[in-house]
């Protein structure tokens, strides 16, 4: 557990995004500056008190410029108090598992009780870059002007790291030089985590270590792409027996370069699936395992429809499969009798 400086603002970020999903906000809509956001200290955007300033307009100063300002607003005006609204924090926090996270405030100013981990921010990270790429628009904009006071991004990796659009720099002095680094390269994103270095210019060489271990020793391996046959189900009762099964997106995973040929497959398929089957029906699945360790798992989907057989149909194959019983069991006596 160690104070997590800045970082805390992907949290506030998050859940600001969430209240736009489910509309309980709108980016144009004003946000009133109060005089308790006017006091916070730290980074700023510099509002002032009583001034109206777009919900957008204040996520951008949070994402670019760490604005803690912004932060105080905007949890007032989802919340009611900045208070409420770190319930809502420690709340989510819970829900994503971060068992070693617990916040006090919205922007990560210094409390002795407000702390998360390495693991922790990665996880949060890695849950808002999947749920709202979208943010990394602005998480990678280099400056940031408001109240015409131009300011700059401080994350070092923008401009100088192939792929780099995010995330999240921090520093207080309890808390040291805190960065959240991420980069897209090939298809591959990788996100790292730096808490209490003793320098920006650390936190940047510990960052950039990690994406370049990342990035030349691990792949992005295809096992299937989409809309490969990759089983059969049985159907009972149709005007066909047997129905493929696909997958309608590729199946990808991230692994070891060197390990592709350890991959193992598992395959299930739902047995006897009565008919009608509708096309892109779940009717199985198909994971990928190294190690005994589940590195992917898919559905797979039915290739079309298969309508239920009359009764002439289901009558006259019932009796062809009684027969072939009955064949396969008398071949198989007159084998043990020789």
């Amino acid at each position: 557990q160690l104070p997590p400086a800045s970082l805390t603002k992907i949290m506030t970020l998050l859940l600001s995004y969430e209240a736009l999903q489910q509309g309980k906000v709108t980016w144009s809509e004003e946000v009133t500056v109060s005089q308790k956001a006017w006091e916070t200290g730290g980074s700023q955007m510099f509002l002032e008190i009583g001034q109206k300033v777009p919900f957008g307009t204040m996520l951008t100063g949070i994402a670019t410029i760490s604005a803690n300002d912004a932060c105080v607003a905007v949890s007032e005006h989802l919340c009611g108090s900045e208070a409420v609204f770190v319930q809502e924090m420690n709340k989510k926090a819970k829900e994503l598992g971060l068992i070693n996270t617990l916040f006090q405030n919205s922007s990560g100013l210094h409390h002795p009780e407000h702390y998360s981990s390495a693991e922790d921010m990665a996880r949060l990270a890695h849950y808002l870059i999947q749920n709202f790429p979208e943010s990394l628009k602005l998480h990678s904009q280099t400056e940031f002007t408001f109240n015409n006071i131009l300011q700059y991004n401080r994350n070092p990796l923008l401009g100088r790291y192939n792929g780099a659009d995010g995330l999240k720099t921090g520093h207080t002095s309890q808390a040291g030089h805190c960065l959240i680094g991420t980069a897209s390269q090939g298809g591959l994103r990788f996100i790292t985590v730096a808490m209490n270095a003793a320098s920006p210019a650390v936190r940047q060489k510990d960052t950039e270590t990690m994406l370049n271990y990342a990035f030349r020793n691990y792949t992005l391996h295809r096992v299937f792409p989409a809309g490969e046959t990759i089983a059969t189900a049985k159907v009972k009762g149709g005007e066909e027996r047997y129905v493929d099964l696909y997958l309608e997106q590729p199946l990808e995973v991230v692994m070891l370069f060197n390990r592709q040929e350890d991959l193992d497959l598992q395959i299930e398929v739902l047995e006897n699936t009565p008919a009608p089957v509708n096309k892109g029906d779940s009717l199985g699945s198909v994971k990928v395992l190294l190690d005994n360790e589940t590195l992917a798992e898919a559905p797979l989907h039915a290739a079309k429809n298969i309508r239920r057989a009359n009764v002439f149909s289901r009558f006259f194959r019932f009796i062809g499969d009684l027969l072939a019983g009955l064949w396969q069991q008398l071949t198989q006596a007159l084998r043990n009798l020789l």
